[in-house]
Order: structure tokens, then sequence, then C-alpha cells
């Protein structure tokens, strides 16, 4: 597929995107986050990887296992272009958690790049924190925020107790995301799907407005079906796909268990 065909099949922009080929391909997300030390062999791998699961999986994401082996300019550019020629979506899951000048040229990169969308941490705030990611993101591109993430120690920032500074309210930390990644009009947010009754609380504030993308689906323990059935849009879904002996075979049975034909 030409760079001009890429060009007009994201014009829709990433939300939309994503959002038809969940509908046909079904709702997985490849985490793309092998651990290989031999870097050509880490990029003929993570290549393979995603022409034999395209079929099951309606978007890509790339991490620092790949960024800083690979480089963003280099081989990580050449599995952006093989992810669009395969007419999926893209997302760099960098975390984007600095000061405002530092955030922009992070967004600028990346999304230059020609990643769809990036993943930022709402700890920052929006003024001189997030929102020039937002604006580098105008336009098509997407802007995802952690809302509750899948690892055992996430109670301990997302999950501790706080008071809302316009409300006076007590409430959790990844509530007041949530509420915050409404109002800025996020592309969607993160929630483990190690923690279900987060997202469905998380879905009944959000509802049909913001998607949730759950992470840590079989090796970290959550179960898709939960997650879906919780209100997640998504599931990212890494190790137990890319850590099987096949990871066709692996996408393909998930596929088939959350119930999606393409």
């Amino acid at each position: 597929m030409s760079q001009y065909e890429v060009r007009v099949l994201s014009a829709q922009g990433f939300r939309d995107w994503i959002g038809d080929l969940a509908e046909k391909r079904g709702p997985v997300v490849l985490a793309l986050d092998y651990n290989i030390e031999d870097r050509e062999k880490l990029l003929q791998v993570s290549a393979e990887t995603v022409e034999e699961v395209a079929p099951y999986i309606c978007g890509v994401k790339i991490n620092h296992q790949l960024l800083l082996p690979l480089g963003l300019y280099e081989g990580v550019k050449k599995i952006i272009d093989l992810t669009h020629e395969l007419e999926l979506p893209i997302i760099m899951d960098c975390k984007i958690n600095d000061v405002g000048s530092t955030n922009q040229a992070i967004a600028r990169h990346y999304l230059g790049a020609g990643f769809d969308a990036v993943i930022a941490n709402p700890f920052i705030g929006w003024d001189e924190g997030v929102e020039p990611v937002f604006a580098a993101a105008r336009g098509g591109k997407g802007v995802i925020l952690l809302v509750y993430m899948s690892h055992k120690g996430a109670a301990e920032g997302y999950g501790q107790r706080v008071i809302d500074p316009k409300t006076g309210r007590d409430c959790s930390q990844y509530m007041v995301f949530a509420e915050k990644a409404l109002a800025w009009n996020a592309d969607g947010v993160v929630v483990g799907a190690t923690h279900p009754e987060k997202i469905a609380e998380v879905s009944r504030v959000l509802g049909r407005k913001v998607p949730i993308y759950a992470p840590g689906v079989g090796a970290q323990g959550g179960d898709a079906q939960a997650a879906l059935s919780a209100g997640a849009s998504y599931l990212i879904v890494g190790r137990s796909i890319i850590g099987a002996v096949s990871p066709a075979k692996a996408a393909r049975e998930l596929w088939e268990a959350v119930g999606k034909r393409p």
C-alpha cells in the first residue's frame, strides 16, 4: 500500500479507524514487546509476527522493548510501515510523562515517524503537561491516557485515595483520571484487564464516549471475557501471543474465544 493510500485510509482518524477494524477483525491489539538481544533477529521476528497475526487483530502497540534497540527512524520505522501496509494502526506506548516542551518534542517525533496514537500519563496535568500532546495529535492522530495499569503495584499510585481539587470530594485517583479523560476528549484510556471491577467503574463514567483499552490478558492473569463484559472495548495482548510456539495460532484462538469474526 502506498503512502498516499495510508494517508487516505487513516484520514478518518485513529479512533474511527481502529473502531471500524475492531468490528471486522475483533478487539485485540497486539503488544509487540519482544525481549530479544540480537537486533536483527528482533526486527525479523517482530515483522514476521505482525504479518502472521494481522488477520486477528485491530492494531499494534510498540513499547521501549523495540524502540531502544531498533531506533525510532530505523528499525521501528520499518515496523510502522509494515503495519500500515497491512492496513492496521499502530500505537506508541511511550507513556509520555514530562513537562510540556519535552512532551511536545516526544509527541512530534513519534507521530511524525508514523505512529497513529500515543499513550500519555494524566498525572502531569493539562497545562504545560498533556495539552501539547493533544495539540500535536490534532488532525487524525490519537491520545490514550493511563487510568489504571495492569501490574500489581498499580494500586500504590493509580489506586490511592485523593481529594479532588475541584469538588473537594474523597475519591480514587483513577476515577479522577477517568473524568479528566472525558473532559479532555481523549481517544481512549488504559485500564488493566487484571482489574475488571475498575474497568466497570471507569466505564460507568465514560459510557461510549471514550473507549477502554485493557492490557494484561493472559500472562498477567487478566481474563478477556471478563474485561469485555466489564466495559473494555479493546484487549491489549502481548506475551500470550508473542510467547506462544505459534503466535498466529494463539491469536486465532483468542480471536475465536472473544466471539469476533472478520
